[in-house]
């Protein structure tokens, strides 16, 4: 797997304290699922987590494409634990009759409990959730009670891109370089992984994921 990480030294300068990785999964084996990420489901069936060569992709040739059955597919990055960053994939919904989903994780404790914030094209919307014992609830917006995220035309057959930035209880959510709005909340303050998310039978296809951690003052390294 292509890992690029940035020097400490060039993270302090941009960031503070932090470390920061992309990963472009084009020096994993294809067919297989990639090394150092758990890929694995939320709830019943059988995900399906492989790289694949895809022409598409924006940083040629791979891709990590999700194409079994379950209710919340799930695929984590093994290390390490980031409580304040945040996490960034371009995705590509291609296939799927009951959802067309891609979407980022963060603050995972395991495949049952995690923030999630996603981006669905046969429902044209972008939603914050959390997943508490393998229980997905709907995250207020700011300002907003009620509700479920927002409206955004999200086109299937085309690359997007899912931005999620967190500190503390409060995150921020952008789509394609636009930021849509911000939740708040504390079920999960600790660190967690990192990693990517589908739904029900979604076929949806991930490239160039893209994580800071920042280090923030007096926190231990």
């Amino acid at each position: 797997m292509k890992t690029v990480w940035l020097s400490l030294s060039l993270c302090a300068a941009l960031n503070g304290q932090s470390r920061a990785a992309t990963i472009h999964f084009d020096d994993a084996p294809t067919g297989q699922s990639p090394a150092v990420w758990l890929a694995t489901q939320t709830g019943s069936g059988t995900a399906k987590w492989t790289v694949e060569r895809d022409d598409s992709a924006p940083s040629r040739p791979n891709v990590l494409k999700q194409s079994g059955q379950a209710n919340y597919p799930l695929c984590l990055k093994d290390a390490p634990a980031i409580r304040d960053g945040f996490v960034e994939v371009k995705f590509k919904p291609v296939a799927g009759k009951e959802d067309q989903a891609g979407g980022v994780v963060w603050r995972a404790q395991d495949e049952d409990n995690y923030y999630i914030c996603r981006a669905n094209a046969l429902e044209d919307n972008v939603t914050l959730y959390k997943t508490v014992a393998g229980k997905r609830t709907v995250l207020d917006i700011v300002g907003r009670k009620g509700g479920y995220g927002v409206k955004k035309k999200v086109a299937g057959g085309q690359w997007h891109t899912m931005r999620v930035e967190f500190a503390g209880s409060r995150f921020k959510v952008f789509f394609n370089g636009r930021q849509l709005f911000e939740v708040e909340d504390d079920t999960f303050p600790q660190a967690g992984k990192v990693g990517l998310w589908t739904k029900a039978d979604s076929v949806t296809l991930f490239d160039d994921f893209h994580f800071v951690a920042k280090q923030g003052p007096g926190r231990k390294k």
